[in-house]
């Protein structure tokens, strides 16, 4: 396909007839004697939403027609991704995480709206990066436009909806609460971020997400891993986006790429990643290895509510260090005492002052975990400080069937030697907890490509070196460094740690601050 004059498209077809019908004013300039005829075509959005339905990947006039707003420079993948999207109206985007997708959508979501093409976006993801990917990414992105987060009570969300803002970030298990205020929102872009989550066609959840769609409303699935647990995961998403893609029945799709091989047992049929490929398009994938134009460590964080309980003990805390501190001189020690306290129940585990161990419920914090683990293309550590959470986190992972180990005070020498052996040269771990303090300057990890932060460190140079365990000599892969954060204290501490802020010499201030607020 040529493009002439940034006017016009020219198509080579052998079936011109198919374009001249669905096309008004295109016109044939020649025929060859195979067959073969060259169509020109306006190089126009309308025109190419049409193409895209008789040809492969036509280019999108979002490359000579929009200014690319934001505070940030677009990456040239990041480009391709608008232009793919903007040019159809049922996609896949599935490109690694960290690779910038969002901005990609956010830019062709605003690019059609500027065309008049959507009136309203859609964007459906977890609860954990509404707020620290989409709404982040949308007011460095797009400004212009307005956005609202749908979070809360069934009446908070009513209202947000009816505030007819361009853009609604709404997490899954939302969409049911309120359903019939979405369908009668006026929503013609519908973006679902980390697609896995609807991949049953079985769930309330799937069901629920597909009575927002009719034919006239685009659908963008966006998932960097479509088929992680198996080719049969395909089926969902297909079914939502071109249900006329994959057979009536899930039934019949998974004879297609499973095989039973005992009672209880499908193991995949050596053609089923074609059949994946095929059904799961049109789409587009960039992996962090070919974004050249990526900085080698993307720093990222997850919001991570905490549960009731957590909070309920945290606002006890905090009003406890509040009454504590009044008329006293509050030293860098007691502060630091106070902080970690915070951080523990952050964490999801705080030690009482004579040694027991009071758990709380950490289930938001594990979900968005897994989630990351799921996306994760390679291997991942996780740092985590305090040891009884270490376990807790172990336990969470084995029982969902992760590979994981971990690394503490108490692990032996030759048993932390093994580990490391194991998780640098053999499939399994997966996953690596380490608590900080046991990891040596020394140990090279390069064996993953994520970083995650349970929950801060108390110190710059450890948290160098935590990521250092990655990003070192041999690392043949972009890193990404993922920050949980569920509470003001941790955010805080993250972006001191970040801009490489002595942590040590600002706990008072990090104290009173924490108080104040």
């Amino acid at each position: 396909m040529e493009i002439y004059k940034d006017k016009a498209l020219i198509v080579n077809t052998k079936n011109p007839n198919l374009i001249l019908s669905s096309i008004p004013k295109s016109k044939v300039l020649k025929s060859y004697e195979n067959g073969v005829s060259k169509v020109v075509v306006n190089w126009g959005i309308d025109e190419v939403i049409t193409l895209s339905k008789l040809v492969k990947f036509p280019p999108s006039p979002i490359t000579k027609d929009y200014k690319w707003p934001g505070i940030y420079k677009p990456f040239n993948h990041q480009k391709e991704t608008a232009e793919f999207l903007s040019a159809h109206k049922r996609a896949y985007c599935l490109s690694e995480a960290g690779t910038g997708k969002t901005s990609g959508v956010i830019w062709a979501a605003d690019y059609l709206m500027n065309k008049g093409k959507i009136k309203r976006m859609l964007v459906i993801c977890p609860l954990s990066i509404m707020k620290a990917a989409w709404e982040a990414d949308l007011f460095k992105t797009a400004m212009h436009r307005t956005v609202a987060i749908a979070h809360g009570s069934a009446e908070k969300r009513k209202k947000i909806l009816a505030q007819n803002t361009d853009v609604v970030v709404i997490n899954y298990d939302g969409i049911e609460v309120v359903r019939k205020e979405l369908i009668k929102g006026g929503f013609d872009l519908i973006v679902v971020d980390e697609a896995n989550y609807i991949k049953t066609v079985t769930t309330k959840r799937w069901k629920s997400l597909n009575k927002l769609i009719n034919p006239d409303t685009w659908v963008w699935l966006l998932t960097g891993t479509p088929a992680a647990q198996s080719p049969f995961d395909a089926y969902g998403l297909a079914k939502m986006v071109d249900p006329v893609s994959v057979p009536r029945y899930a039934g019949t799709f998974k004879d297609m790429v499973m095989q039973k091989v005992g009672q209880f047992k499908w193991i995949p049929r050596y053609n089923a990643q074609d059949i994946v490929f095929k059904t799961l398009q049109p789409a587009i994938r960039h992996t962090k290895e070919e974004c050249l134009d990526l900085p080698d460590v993307l720093y990222t964080c997850r919001e991570v509510s905490l549960t009731p309980q957590q909070n309920k003990y945290y606002k006890k805390l905090k009003k406890d260090m509040y009454m504590q501190a009044a008329g006293e001189d509050i030293t860098a020690v007691n502060a630091g005492v106070m902080l970690t306290k915070l951080l523990q129940v952050s964490a999801g585990s705080i030690y009482s002052d004579d040694g027991e161990t009071v758990e709380f419920d950490i289930k938001n914090r594990i979900t968005a975990l897994k989630e990351i683990i799921e996306e994760a293309s390679h291997k991942v550590l996780v740092f985590c400080s305090f040891r009884h959470s270490i376990s807790r986190i172990k336990n969470e992972l084995n029982n969902s069937n992760v590979s994981c180990e971990c690394i503490h005070g108490d692990i032996s020498m030759n048993k932390r030697t093994k580990i490391f052996d194991d998780f640098q040269k053999t499939p399994d771990p997966q996953v690596l907890i380490i608590q900080p303090q046991a990891a040596s300057h020394g140990i090279t990890l390069h064996a993953a490509n994520v970083v995650v932060f349970w929950s801060p460190v108390m110190s710059v140079e450890t948290y160098i070196q935590c990521c250092a365990r990655v990003d070192r000599a041999g690392q043949r892969n972009p890193m990404t460094v993922v920050h949980l954060q569920g509470s003001p204290v941790e955010e805080r501490m993250y972006k001191m740690l970040q801009g490489k802020i002595d942590l040590h010499t600002q706990l008072v201030n990090l104290y009173k601050e924490e108080i104040e607020s």
